[in-house]
């Protein structure tokens, strides 16, 4: 499941990709507009400035900017600063492995097997979605008469 921070976090480079590559955004600024804990979104930037995410910029006319072009965010590499490991279970983790305590052959576990599906499919996708595609995506359900459709 995705953390308030991390949720937050993608919010926060949305409102930057958003902003481009001009001046840079007060935190204060983000954190009105995208209605986020100041402290908390405070500590987030911070976290994607030490990364080499985001740039900052101290003193006056200064605040956060996004170091690298949208297209080369991906959700993966942010999800997994902030999170941690996208796999469900540790022994299936490519990071954070550890086996499980009560499993009794892990090359014959099946609950391991789908674990792994579940975290290469997770990683597949949250790699392959760049903050470019999730700004042009905002652009698309924000047009007039834009809707998400959840239907498979």
């Amino acid at each position: 499941m995705l953390s308030k921070k991390a949720k937050y976090a993608i919010r926060a480079l949305i409102h930057l990709g958003r902003k481009g590559s001009g001046r840079p955004v007060l935190i204060r600024d983000i954190a009105e507009q995208e209605r986020l804990p100041l402290k908390f979104l405070e500590a987030i930037l911070l976290e994607m400035k030490s990364a080499g995410i985001l740039t900052a910029r101290p003193g006056k006319g200064g605040g956060y900017g996004l170091r690298q072009p949208p297209d080369t965010i991906n959700l993966g590499r942010v999800i997994r600063l902030i999170d941690g490991p996208l796999a469900p279970i540790a022994c299936v983790s490519q990071t954070a492995y550890a086996p499980c305590d009560d499993c009794l052959d892990e090359k014959t576990c099946v609950i391991r097997a789908v674990m792994k599906q579940v975290r290469d499919a997770t990683a597949k996708i949250l790699d392959e979605t760049s903050l470019a595609e999730l700004l042009e995506q905002q652009e698309r359900l924000s047009a007039p008469g834009a809707a998400i459709d959840f239907t498979i």
